[in-house]
């Protein structure tokens, strides 16, 4: 062979060689342990070695084409279709509607006439006879070869069917699709097997000429999986972004398989001593429900309660397709100390934050509603106001510690006394004022101002402050006013009055 005729030999099958070994190699690299992968990697294999074998018979003398033909080409041509069939079967999801004793056995049904031909030494595959012209050895068109041709196209038509019904039958745009990429791809196949196959080109191309619709089937394949990431990558691509993350992403199937977790799903269930398999057991029966159905999740907030206590989560979900199968993109954050700190915000905003009592706004509010309600329900309240003497003297004397103290203590006292009948709240400074609904009389008013009285100076008898006391004025609604103003007005002057007989006892 000279020089000239080994290099066209190394480019015309070489070259498909080591495509098929690539393709292989990327497949299995994406998921070794995938039925479709490895199916995917079998098939390329198998064009693999019918180039390896034309390319081996190219190099000996024509006498051996005949058997490395029987037992090598044929044998390799017969187990591609049941890998093609089985590939497609898996990856249609069409493998759950047949029945366990029929799948996949029946795609590997061949195999026993390869076992049984290879080991009687080809006597069951009727030899080819070839012909030597140019560089080539070419087969010879006969009757048996065009019939053998006529049957392999045939089974490349019927790769179509399984295609065809998953397409009917897919839920989403883009699994519609892939099946239409990969439907475009066989009829281009079964277009090159068909005309490369029955004309005879004689020497102008290399025998066999109809196995490059592998590359063309193959080619679809490989744009199929780049253009939908399809039989997905575990690549590089948004790794760093997945670890990196603070919050607990899972992959999860609609079963509740967790297929891959993040680090921060990692801490996250080891902080709360949980299994990242059971992360369904969180979400509560309203959210796994809507996750069932494929419904869109976003920013739904749900508490937990678990070994380390009650949990505050936001969870956002969104479905993509792994493996030709519907999967869960599972968003978990832990917002429970933010929650806690909008709480804290909130309660400030409408409380005094040294004695937790409601403030002069919080009042206000609660005021023109108690009013309301007893206009309503015609009945009567009553305002106390009510001002801690001398708390200048005891900041003066004993510091602010002390002063905030009775502070506290005074709005215990307070909000104890009132109870559920009413609203206590702080004005400001040593200025507190009580709201008493369900109409008091002017008897349960002023058994109210002693037991705020006696029990402030309990307490101040107790830390040696008998210095500093408590003054209150009292109105009823709607015997003083009908407003809130002029009932503090009223309970101001009567204050006022306490304080100076106080002053002059």
């Amino acid at each position: 062979m000279s020089l000239n005729n080994a290099l066209l030999l190394l480019f015309t099958h070489g070259v498909p060689i080591l495509f098929f070994a690539y393709m292989t190699t990327n497949v299995l690299l994406r998921n070794f342990k995938k039925v479709e992968h490895i199916l995917l990697g079998l098939i390329s294999v198998c064009y693999l070695l019918l180039f390896a074998e034309e390319y081996v018979r190219n190099q000996v003398s024509i006498e051996y084409s005949t058997l490395l033909s029987s037992l090598w080409l044929s044998s390799v041509g017969i187990i591609i279709p049941g890998l093609c069939f089985h590939f497609l079967i898996k990856f249609t999801r069409l493998d759950a509607r047949l029945p366990r004793w029929i799948y996949p056995w029946i795609f590997y049904l061949p195999l026993i006439f390869v076992a049984v031909n290879l080991a009687t030494g080809a006597q069951l595959i009727s030899a080819q006879q070839f012909t030597e012209s140019g560089m080539w050895k070419l087969p010879v068109y006969n009757e048996g070869y065009y019939i053998a041709m006529a049957s392999s196209v045939f089974m490349d038509l019927l790769f179509l069917i399984p295609l065809l019904k998953g397409s009917s039958i897919a839920e989403t745009q883009e699994q519609r699709s892939i099946y239409k990429q990969l439907i475009w791809g066989i009829a281009v196949s079964v277009l090159w097997h068909g005309v490369f196959g029955f004309i005879n080109f004689g020497d102008h191309l290399p025998p066999y000429p109809y196995l490059y619709s592998g590359i063309l089937w193959c080619y679809f394949l490989r744009r199929t999986m780049h253009k939908h990431d399809f039989l997905n990558l575990y690549d590089k691509r948004f790794e760093k972004l997945f670890n990196l993350n603070p919050d607990a992403i899972l992959l999860v199937n609609l079963k509740g398989n967790v297929k891959n977790a993040n680090p921060g799903a990692m801490r996250f269930f080891d902080s709360i001593r949980l299994e990242p398999a059971r992360c369904f057991e969180l979400l509560g029966l309203e959210i796994k429900t809507q996750i069932q159905a494929q419904v869109g999740i976003k920013q739904v907030e749900t508490e937990v309660v678990t070994d380390s206590g009650r949990l505050v989560l936001l969870v956002n979900a969104d479905y993509v397709w792994v493996d030709n199968e519907p999967h869960i993109l599972l968003i978990l954050r832990d917002i429970t100390l933010q929650n806690q700190h909008q709480e804290d915000i909130r309660f400030l905003a409408y409380h005094d934050p040294l004695t937790r009592l409601p403030n002069r706004r919080y009042f206000y509010e609660k005021l023109e509603e108690a009013l309301q309600e007893a206009r309503n329900r015609q009945e009567t309240l009553a305002l106390l106001l009510i001002d801690l003497d001398k708390l200048k003297w005891l900041n003066d004397n004993r510091g602010h510690l002390a002063g905030d103290d009775a502070l506290r203590q005074a709005a215990r006292i307070m909000q104890e006394s009132v109870g559920e009948r009413g609203v206590a709240a702080r004005m400001g400074g040593d200025e507190f004022i009580l709201i008493i609904r369900r109409s008091p009389s002017a008897q349960d008013i002023q058994e109210l101002i002693r037991y705020i009285q006696d029990e402030f100076a309990r307490y101040t008898a107790r830390c040696g402050t008998l210095h500093v006391g408590i003054s209150i004025g009292a109105s009823y609604y709607p015997a003083d006013g009908t407003d809130g103003q002029a009932l503090i007005n009223v309970a101001d002057n009567a204050m006022f009055e306490m304080k100076r007989s106080q002053a002059h006892t």
